[in-house]
């Protein structure tokens, strides 16, 4: 038998097989895209300190999420140097053996301020040199303990270790300093003439002596 096929059917009937094979593709391929677009999604974060990632199951299409911690610990901040002149030491240095020298003359003084409390005028010669050579020897050796410390005390204001000990050690020396001083300067006068201004002379001079020694100890163990 012999078939004869219409032009026109046989035309539009190869258009529509095109065309159910371009739908059945597109088909096909419709879940493929959309499963590849959503595994080359960029990976999104929450409010969290961890990351969310999508990942595609191959064998199923679909989407997996898994949570990755991103807890990592925070970058360590390196200590700041602190930069203290050469000069630093070599007061350090000064400042050190004066302190020392003031403990012999704190005992002279103490010696000879005694014969003068008890016998006042009637003092030996001796007495009287030794309490005047001392006082003005601890007037010039706490002049320059006062310039190096407080010198000293400000050019390592920003180091942080043993701050707060130097900062005491500083005050205490300047509230001895004005102790000497109104003491040498003023109940010095007043002692010659009245019994209750030496015995003020004697304990102001003492506390002075005191509180000088203390501080100078505490520097010397715990600020090392």
């Amino acid at each position: 038998m012999i078939l004869f096929l219409d032009p026109a059917k046989s035309v539009l009937g190869s258009h529509s097989m095109v065309l159910e094979a371009v739908i059945f593709l597109a088909g096909i391929a419709g879940p493929v895209a959309s499963d590849s677009a959503h595994a080359l999604r960029a990976p999104t974060f929450d409010s969290s300190s961890t990351a969310v990632v999508p990942a595609a199951i191959a064998d199923t299409g679909l989407l997996r999420w898994v949570t990755i911690p991103t807890d990592t610990p925070p970058p360590r901040t390196r200590p700041r140097a602190v930069q203290i002149s050469d000069w630093y030491s070599r007061r350090l240095t000064i400042h050190r053996y004066v302190a020392y020298g003031t403990i012999p003359v704190f005992a002279a003084q103490w010696i000879a301020g005694n014969q003068l409390l008890q016998e006042s005028r009637a003092a030996p010669e001796w007495a009287k040199f030794t309490h005047r050579a001392g006082a003005t020897m601890l007037a010039g050796m706490f002049t320059v303990n006062t310039v190096t410390g407080v010198w000293n005390w400000w050019d390592s204001r920003a180091q942080p270790q043993h701050r707060a000990l130097r900062t005491v050690h500083a005050l205490t020396m300047l509230a001895a300093d004005a102790a000497f001083t109104y003491t040498g300067a003023k109940l010095s006068n007043d002692a010659e003439t009245s019994g209750s201004a030496r015995t003020l002379h004697r304990q102001v001079a003492l506390i002075s002596m005191g509180a000088t020694v203390l501080s100078g100890t505490a520097m010397k163990i715990w600020n090392k």
